[in-house]
C-alpha cells in the first residue's frame, strides 16, 4: 500500500478550511442578525389596534373586521 505524503496542515482540508468554514457562518449569522433587526425596526410601530372590543366574540370569525391597522 502506498504512504499518504500529501498531508498539508494549511490545506482546504485543514487549518485554512476550518478558517473559511467559520469565517462563513460567522458572516451568515452577522447577516442574518441585521436583517432580522432591520425587519423589527421598520415593524415596530406598525401595531394593530382594536375597534369596539366590546363588540368582539370568543369565537367568531367576524372579529377580524374589528381589526385596523395603524400606519
Amino acid at each position: 500500500m502506498a504512504e499518504n505524503t500529501n498531508r498539508s496542515v494549511f490545506g482546504l482540508s485543514g487549518i485554512t478550511g476550518m478558517l473559511i468554514a467559520t469565517l462563513l457562518l460567522l458572516s451568515i449569522l452577522a447577516g442574518l442578525t441585521v436583517w432580522a433587526i432591520a425587519v423589527q425596526k421598520a415593524n415596530a410601530t406598525n401595531y394593530y389596534t382594536i375597534e369596539n372590543s366590546l363588540d368582539l366574540q370568543m369565537t367568531s370569525t367576524a372579529n377580524a373586521a374589528h381589526r385596523k391597522n395603524v400606519k
